[in-house]
């Protein structure tokens, strides 16, 4: 078991320094960004986004694999190591939902919201009812059995059933972003369609998250979880008119110069200042820190270019420092050996096949009739059905309330998986 350092403690007498925390934790992002890089490396020759090499990266480090071998499992990563593990990965994480919050612009989605609208309604209710109709099969033959084993009590099914419908409403917003940029279709309407639309699709989305999850965590009180929703809109009402024109002047006092791409110390201050409050408020209400920071991403102000200034000072240390640990601890959650059997290869295809088909079929119709052609249609159709790094987060949020069993969760995270590495390849077909 790992600990902390002792005094004279030293490699040269003789000292394992995998017994040390800290020494521990940095062999451990060390491994975890080579091999991120290495593997993306490869994958980009694919045209595929670097979390399916993070996730792929902790399968290969995870239980799965590695760790199958007991003294890599005892002595690299050994289970008294995960929490801290985990805990510095939620801190990237609430970093980088604060960055998904920044790439939403509230003015952008209003110019858009007449055609981006009925694609999104779409690409959330359909797969949501596909979702909710899946999901009692996979309650009764995975998540039901999975549970008894382990001798713990059934999630209640409603929060099960919503859960899923949520996982496959999600459309990953910064993905998308990213593979829009590499194929320089962001200034086309098929690009700004699908923006506008994913956009609205992830607030859609993590507003009914929002809410299942305080379901969850209050199953015997349904009345306390819409007391916890309430309190979540009341906090970003209360961000967004009280907190946000405070942001707005001291932008404007402490950078008169919008040409400028430098930030003063305190406007940076400020804004991290906001930040954790709102996650510290959101983690005490008992839904997750990430929201909070989701919703400071929102309010920040666009004008001047400031919101893409904050992104350009944080976003590669996040994704190069921090994503990779969280995706890589999805990846060491994600059990392949436990689909060992046909129902569970069986479900496997029945949640990826519903996942695409909900996205797919509602937003490519939903297009076609908002006026784009077909090709266009079933661009959008296909790049609205990407699930990457966002499903991840909301699979984890799941595993670690107790509403979905590891099972479940691997197979969720194939399907993240297979989703988004489709994406491109058909994409790159239908629209060269």
């Amino acid at each position: 078991m790992a600990g902390d350092l002792t005094a004279g403690a030293s490699v040269l007498t003789g000292f394992n320094p995998l017994t040390d925390n800290l020494s521990l934790f940095l062999v451990q992002l060390l491994i975890i960004i080579t091999l991120s890089r290495l593997i993306s490396a490869g994958l980009a020759y694919l045209h595929q986004p670097r979390v399916i090499a993070e996730v792929i990266v902790g399968i290969l480090l995870g239980p799965s694999a590695l760790c199958r071998i007991p003294a890599f499992a005892n002595n690299v990563f050994p289970a008294s190591s995960k929490p801290l593990l985990k805990l510095v990965a939620d801190f990237g994480l609430i970093l980088f939902l604060f960055l998904v919050g920044l790439e939403i612009d509230p003015a952008g989605l209003l110019k858009s919201a007449k055609l981006a609208t009925s694609i999104s309604l779409a690409g959330i209710a359909v797969p949501f009812a596909l979702g909710v109709g899946v999901s009692k099969l996979i309650y009764e033959l995975i998540e039901i059995p999975d549970v008894l084993e382990a001798g713990k009590a059934a999630p209640p099914f409603l929060s099960f059933t919503l859960f899923i419908g949520c996982a496959m409403s999600i459309t990953a917003f910064p993905v998308l972003a990213r593979m829009l940029t590499e194929r320089k279709l962001l200034g086309t309407k098929v690009g700004q369609s699908t923006m506008a639309a994913a956009a609205i699709d992830d607030v859609i989305a993590w507003i009914l998250l929002i809410l299942v999850v305080a379901l969850i965590n209050n199953p015997a009180n349904s009345v306390v979880a819409v007391y916890v929703f309430l309190l979540v809109v009341a906090w970003f009402i209360f961000l967004w008119f009280a907190v946000r024109p405070i942001i707005i002047r001291i932008v404007k006092y402490n950078n008169p110069d919008p040409n400028s791409h430098e930030i003063s110390p305190f406007t940076i201050f400020a804004m991290f200042f906001v930040v954790i409050v709102s996650a510290t408020f959101a983690q005490m209400l008992g839904i997750h820190a990430i929201f909070g920071s989701f919703l400071a991403g929102i309010i920040m102000p666009h004008e001047d270019g400031f919101a893409a200034k904050i992104t350009g000072k944080i976003e590669d240390l996040v994704s190069v420092l921090f994503l990779p640990l969280y995706f890589t601890y999805s990846g060491l959650n994600t059990r392949i050996d436990q689909l060992s059997d046909g129902v569970s290869w069986g479900m496997v295809v029945l949640v990826i096949a519903t996942a695409m088909a909900g996205k797919i079929f509602g937003c490519t119709f939903a297009s076609k009739i908002s006026g784009l052609n077909w090709r266009e249609s079933w661009t959008v159709g296909f790049l609205m059905s990407t699930k990457g790094l966002v499903e991840l987060i909301v699979l984890n949020l799941g595993l670690s309330a107790g509403v979905i069993s590891v099972r479940v969760f691997t197979i969720c995270v194939v399907m993240a998986l297979v989703t988004t590495f489709v994406t491109m390849p058909v994409v790159t077909f239908i629209y060269p």
